[in-house]
């Protein structure tokens, strides 16, 4: 039997738009190429909204796929930072950041690759801010919800956000963990305020404060040898011979039992809904056990939201009430929530992440359509309008030229459709063929 003839001879004849579309051909009948050339597209193109389009593909991957397409995104920003792109990476970067946490918080464990990629992905997200400093209040708050809201990562260093934080971002979580070391008593929050208050008085340069905070920590030679260095680089060199001769001693008492939480989980443990959730919130609030008790609780949720819709909805707006938008929509795509719940997310996001809630305002549209009604077919095309400006403002205007040819030439003899499109001031684009009978 004769080997395969070589076709790259003939390849390297055509055009490259015409390899283009034999590529893409192929890519729509083989996931696998798809996949690779995804990746391919999002880490040599530098496209911040290539990026965006792989993230919101990757929740839907299974492991492996997911652990490569955030490594792609990774790649991408770390290519665009080193070149000194003038692009804002910083909320790809911070999404990036949230959506790794997700994964981790769901699969519980955070000691393999994606662990790396996720101090990897705050490592990036804190140059981002660097090169483009967002608002500094907005980024203390999202530290702040991080540490002591988050389910235990990443664990941030603030020296590396300081210059993106500036003073008026230092000093608002300076404020923050003020409230919490003079309201809370033992637990994780407590713990939290009080590492958060040493790396503040470390950026700040308070040298006081450092060396009462360290000095009230039980007596080891690393404490001791890091007052030494915090005095000597104050010039405070008598001082810093003192405090290398002693150590402070600091009793923390463990935290009593707390029995409302206990009772509060069995009652969640029996019946895990959102009544039973936000009891147990506001119990393990009070106690200052409630990053611990929401992240065994979101596991159980999310184990059943793998079941089924109504399931996936309650998660949804367990999160929605946490105060969790971000969370509750990669829950909403991850476990296919309802089409109802889907649409009212798409909706609230989609002023700030267009490019996330084009799909979902597809299915819409073809739902919309298949009702076969005058109202249905005014509000599609409303919906159309809505996906327009979405494109738009996602950077992909082409890619809704091209959805519109296919669903009119797919619907062509909808008239009234077609009708309702037009009367909404949408260009029907003219390779589409004319409308032959009603229906």
């Amino acid at each position: 039997m004769s080997p395969p003839s070589d076709l790259r001879p003939y390849l390297r004849t055509l055009d490259a738009e015409t390899l283009a579309d034999l590529l893409h051909a192929q890519a729509e009948r083989d996931p696998e190429l798809r996949h690779t050339l995804e990746l391919r597209a999002a880490t040599q193109s530098g496209d911040v909204s290539e990026a965006h389009r792989l993230l919101d593909t990757a929740v839907t991957d299974g492991n492996v796929e997911y652990t490569a397409k955030i490594g792609a995104v990774l790649d991408t920003l770390q290519r665009m930072l080193d070149a000194g792109s003038r692009a804002d990476l910083a909320p790809l970067a911070r999404r990036t950041v949230d959506d790794i946490s997700e994964v981790l918080e769901q699969s519980g464990d955070h000691a393999g690759d994606l662990g790396d990629r996720l101090e990897r992905a705050v490592e990036l997200y804190a140059r981002a801010c660097t090169a483009r400093p967002p608002d500094p209040e907005k980024l203390a708050d999202w530290i702040v919800e991080v540490e002591f809201d988050g389910p235990g990562w990443p664990v941030l260093d603030l020296a590396e956000f300081a210059t993106a934080l500036g003073e008026p971002g230092l000093r608002r979580i300076k404020s923050t963990v003020d409230d919490v070391l003079a309201a809370t008593g033992p637990g994780h929050r407590r713990d939290v305020a009080e590492r958060l208050r040493e790396q503040l008085a470390e950026v700040l340069g308070d040298v006081d404060e450092l060396v009462a905070i360290l000095s009230a920590k039980p007596p080891r030679v690393d404490v001791s040898l890091k007052i030494v260095r915090v005095l000597r680089a104050a010039g405070r060199h008598s001082e810093a011979i003192a405090h290398a001769a002693r150590a402070l001693t600091h009793d923390k008492k463990p935290p009593e039992p707390d029995d409302e939480t206990a009772r509060r989980r069995k009652e969640f443990d029996a019946q895990p809904d959102r009544e039973t959730y936000a009891a147990l919130r506001e119990a393990a609030t009070a106690a200052g056990k409630w990053t611990v008790q929401r992240r065994a609780a979101l596991a159980r949720l999310r184990e059943l939201a793998a079941d089924g819709v109504e399931a996936a909805d309650e998660l949804v707006h367990v999160l929605l009430e946490d105060g969790r938008p971000d969370e509750a929509w990669r829950a909403c795509v991850r476990f296919g929530a309802s089409p109802p719940l889907k649409l009212e997310l798409a909706e609230q996001r989609a002023a700030d992440h267009p490019a996330e809630t084009i799909p979902v305002f597809r299915e819409h549209v073809e739902e919309l359509i298949e009702r076969k009604d005058p109202q249905a077919y005014t509000e599609a095309a409303r919906r159309l309008k809505l996906l327009r400006t979405l494109h738009k403002r996602a950077g992909t205007p082409d890619e809704f030229t091209a959805h519109l040819a296919a669903l009119v030439e797919t619907h062509r003899r909808k008239t009234r459709l077609i009708t309702e499109i037009r009367a909404a001031r949408i260009a029907i684009p003219k390779a589409v063929t004319s409308p032959r009978a009603p229906r």
